[in-house]
């Protein structure tokens, strides 16, 4: 398959007379004692992607810490054993996504093996369209053909970095970089979701169609891009757009905004707080674009 840099899906509408539940509610199952920062980043970044409700689901010890970084989202505090989510959180998160729009799970999470088990169930049993990154994708590095069975067949978008994508694949980062495009069209293919391959040129694919972003740079190589990336794609699929539409604009605002990051801050510079500052430009950019081709 020969991939091609895409042209981007439409975003979402905002129609003026609309309210917040047209553009959907998301739930985020994200963060854990050491690292509330993951959940904070997603958030953010959801709220920054459109999103019209946001619950971030988040353990008991971080739920305080999560709540304080910004008025507009709902928190849910998760019971927790031994430094990892108890038995039992799975059936919360059941209850929790009732009424919910889209589900993005896993960064910040911890691979502790109850939370890897909660992680399982929740991506089997979830009838919501939704985004698994970070420790959602180690929870199953010991059998990713679990990946290819969830409820009612519900869309799936994966978004690995190389190192993640090959525990899945059981291989060295080397064989995927070698062809990165003919890894990410077959795993998508044969575990039946959509695979965001992250990196300079991120791969975007379903296993039929193929796209390639070019917007980024090396200033988004640093701890917590992922999470943005995680929250923007969440927000998208909670408005209703397709994964692999979701992917490629997420991809498309991450990298542009951190293309603006760099060009004010520099790539050596740049915060991970002031990506998220420079989305907005990101967005403006995309409408004014959308806005010209439909003149």
């Amino acid at each position: 398959m020969t991939t091609r840099p895409p042209e981007l899906p439409t975003a979402p509408r905002r129609d003026d007379d609309a309210h917040k539940g047209s553009f959907g509610h998301l739930l985020l199952v994200a963060g854990s004692r050491n690292m509330s920062g993951a959940a904070r980043l997603s958030g953010l970044a959801a709220l920054r992607g459109g999103v019209g409700l946001l619950t971030i689901a988040t353990p008991r010890s971080a739920q305080s810490i999560v709540a304080m970084q910004n008025p507009a989202w709902m928190t849910l505090p998760l019971d927790e054993a031994d430094d990892g989510l108890a038995g039992g959180v799975a059936e919360q998160i059941e209850t929790a996504w009732r009424g919910k729009h889209a589900l993005a799970l896993g960064p910040g999470l911890g691979q502790v093996a109850t939370t890897q088990q909660a992680i399982r169930q929740i991506y089997a049993t979830c009838p919501l369209p939704m985004v698994l990154d970070a420790d959602g994708l180690n929870a199953f590095a010991q059998d990713p053909s679990q990946l290819a069975t969830r409820a009612e067949d519900a869309p799936r978008i994966l978004t690995p970095h190389p190192g993640e994508l090959a525990r899945l694949l059981d291989c060295d980062v080397q064989q995927i970089q070698q062809d990165r495009a003919a890894v990410a069209e077959r795993f998508a293919r044969e575990h039946r979701v959509t695979l965001l391959l992250k990196g300079p040129a991120t791969i975007i694919t379903d296993g039929r169609r193929q796209c390639v972003n070019r917007t980024g740079n090396s200033g988004l190589a640093r701890g917590g891009t992922g999470d943005v990336l995680t929250g923007l794609i969440g927000a998208l699929l909670a408005q209703g757009m397709s994964p692999l539409d979701a992917g490629v604009l997420g991809a498309h605002l991450q990298g542009a905004a951190g293309d603006i990051a760099a060009q004010r801050y520099t790539k050596e510079a740049m915060l991970v707080t002031e990506l998220l500052d420079c989305l907005p430009e990101a967005w403006r950019s995309v409408l004014e674009s959308q806005a010209d081709r439909s003149s």
